[in-house]
Parts: structure tokens; C-alpha cells; sequence
């Protein structure tokens, strides 16, 4: 129920943050609605296809396109307040990232793949959705060049299967999963942790 209830609002906000990008490159109506969706619900796509969990996720809960249909009109609305929000849009991507992991991770284990598997599957779903929008916004994707963000992804599911082989209940494996994912990503903003970058300039 929490992470459902997590996974509502970080589809909101997350497609908020697509309808966003896609007015920055001057999109039309169904181009900030299409950028929205994919923000939101890529990663999740792309997990369900790589894992062959069908339907879709947005496909047997058709109520999720609505949440991120309706949050891309309201972010043309409201985008000349949008600013102001900057910083709970932050701590918003954060919880996102983090219970987006979890969510791919419990499928992935649910569905009996290897722990490698799990661990891959959570990251698809925690960061591949912004990896997409940057792709058809013709950006470099953030995910390849900011702080630390698909790594702590990952972090997340290897703590999630080591606490879960410990004897942790799912429960309180989720609950600290997310405390701590959501702390190493804030702090990674707050430092600016980055993996090291490769920089090739000869021909």
C-alpha cells in the first residue's frame, strides 16, 4: 500500500517533469502528453517487456495514463509557477527514483528471476523513463552526465535483496530501502557526487 501509494505520486510528479522538457523543445499538446507518459511510465514499459510481464503495467491499470495525462495538462498550466516547486520536485524525483527501484525489483523477484536480474529490472524501472525522455528531447540523457542517480538506483535493489536474504520482513525491507535510497540521492544532490567521467578529445 505504501509503495502504491508512493508510486502514484512519483508518476505525477515525474510526468510533470516530461510535460516540462517537452515545452522547453516547443512541443504541441500531444507532444508534452507523449513525453509525460514516457517520463512516467518507460522505465516500467521497458522492464515489463525485457522481463515479459504482460500486460503492461499502465495497460492492466489504465488509471496510471490518466494520473499522467492529467498531471502533463495541469503542468501546462501551471508552468510559470513551476519554479517555486524546483525544490519539492527534487525530494518528489528522489522518493521516485527510489520506490520505482523497489517496484521493479519485487516484480522481477516475484517473478523468480536471478538477483542480477532483480537488480537490473529495479533500475530500468527507477531510471530508463528519464533515459527516454532525454533520447526524444535530443538530450544527452541526465542519467549518463549528473549525480548520482542510476547508481543509486542500484544500491537500492542490492540493499533490498540483502536485507530481504537476512530475514528482514518485506515490510520493513521497503521502509528503510527507501529511507536510505532517498538520503543517497539527496546527498548525492547536495554534494554533488558523481561517477567519474571518461573525457576523449583527439579524432
Amino acid at each position: 500500500m505504501l509503495l502504491d501509494l508512493i508510486y502514484l505520486v512519483a508518476i505525477t510528479a515525474e510526468a510533470m517533469t516530461g510535460a516540462l522538457s517537452a515545452g522547453r523543445r516547443r512541443m504541441d499538446l500531444f507532444g508534452v502528453i507523449i513525453i509525460a507518459c514516457v517520463t512516467a511510465l518507460g522505465g516500467g514499459s521497458l522492464r515489463d517487456i525485457v522481463l515479459g510481464h504482460y500486460p503492461l503495467g499502465w495497460v492492466a491499470h489504465p488509471e496510471y495514463l490518466a494520473y499522467t495525462i492529467g498531471a502533463a495538462i495541469a503542468a501546462t498550466v501551471l508552468a510559470s509557477r513551476m519554479h517555486r516547486l524546483r525544490r519539492a520536485f527534487l525530494w518528489l524525483d528522489a522518493l521516485g527514483l527510489v520506490a520505482f527501484s523497489l517496484i521493479g525489483c519485487a516484480i522481477a523477484r516475484d517473478t523468480g528471476h536471478a538477483p542480477t536480474i532483480i537488480v537490473i529490472s529495479g533500475m530500468l524501472t527507477g531510471a530508463f523513463g528519464g533515459v527516454l525522455r532525454d533520447v526524444l528531447c535530443n538530450e544527452i540523457p541526465l542519467v549518463f552526465q549528473k549525480e548520482l542517480y542510476a547508481i543509486v538506483s542500484m544500491l537500492t535493489g542490492i540493499a533490498y535483496l540483502a536485507l530481504l536474504q537476512l530475514g528482514v520482513s518485506e515490510n520493513r525491507c521497503v521502509l528503510a530501502c527507501l529511507g536510505g535510497g532517498f538520503a543517497l540521492r539527496m546527498l548525492a544532490i547536495r554534494y554533488e557526487w558523481e561517477m567519474p567521467k571518461f573525457v576523449y578529445q583527439h579524432p
